[in-house]
């Protein structure tokens, strides 16, 4: 029977360090980071799916169905005060269902990022945070983009987003 320990053949495994997050993009094309035991489910809508309502706030795109249930649809990036809208003109809007306490809600996002292990010991106070996003972000880590360049990855407070005020106004 051949050695099954040789050189090359057993993989370690390691334990990831941190908390799980998705990574993902608002329509200004700036990144956000959301803990992952505050998403329901990650989804993929074509716009005719989101049914807009009338006389309801400009941040709220409308409503979906998902699984049976009827979940409003916010533009996230609108909310934090980001100032470009999330393009629906398009096959699919990606939305990000969140959910505290049975109440849910969906947040269109421009792109899906990944799913990574955040480590919380290294988030840090937020600094020159806008009036519109305060509310909203927990904390903030230093990562370095594609090209190897110092950029902010701020971590959203799901429970502050669901229950906003911004989304009946």
């Amino acid at each position: 029977m051949a050695d099954m320990e040789g050189e090359g053949s057993v993989s370690e495994v390691t334990t990831p360090e941190g908390e799980l997050h998705l990574r993902f993009f608002v329509g200004s094309g700036t990144e956000f980071a959301l803990p992952a035991t505050g998403i329901r489910e990650v989804l993929e809508f074509t716009p005719d799916r989101i049914n807009s309502m009338p006389n309801v706030s400009p941040l709220l795109l409308g409503t979906v169905n998902i699984r049976g249930r009827v979940v409003w649809v916010g533009d996230l990036g609108q909310l934090l005060g980001e100032g470009v809208p999330v393009n629906v003109d398009r096959s699919e809007v990606s939305i990000v269902a969140i959910e505290h306490q049975g109440a849910m809600l969906g947040l269109a996002i421009e792109r899906i990022g990944v799913m990574a292990w955040l480590e919380m010991a290294h988030l840090k106070m937020p600094r020159g945070l806008t009036d519109s996003l305060a509310p909203y972000v927990k904390g903030e880590w230093e990562t370095l983009g594609a090209g190897g360049e110092q950029t902010t990855l701020r971590l959203l407070d799901h429970v502050n987003i669901l229950q906003s005020p911004r989304w009946a106004s």
